[in-house]
């Protein structure tokens, strides 16, 4: 039990100091099955400092709410692009 509240207080430390959050929609690219968008919110969700991704695959885009201290749009793209979806930014808010 001891450890476990020590690790909460290390994780609501940690995040007392995290930058205010961003968003960003993504035009993903090659997204042509059911599969693809659980592949890139993975490689979204991956990324160091990725609080929440949602995939439209739909309207073949990405939202996602990241913690610009910890991570870019540059990073964001990058990781889409690593799984084989290339992205660009649409939208930054």
């Amino acid at each position: 039990m001891r450890s476990y509240l020590l690790a909460l207080s290390i994780f609501l430390s940690i995040n007392a100091f995290a930058g205010t959050p961003k968003t960003v929609t993504l035009d993903i690219k090659n997204m042509t099955c059911d599969l693809c968008p659980v592949t890139v919110k993975k490689a979204l969700e991956k990324t160091p400092g990725v609080a929440k991704a949602q995939i439209d695959f739909a309207k073949k885009t990405a939202t996602v709410t990241f913690d610009p201290d910890v991570a870019t749009v540059a990073a964001l793209t990058q990781a889409t692009t690593n799984a084989g979806y290339p992205s660009t930014a649409r939208e930054v808010k």
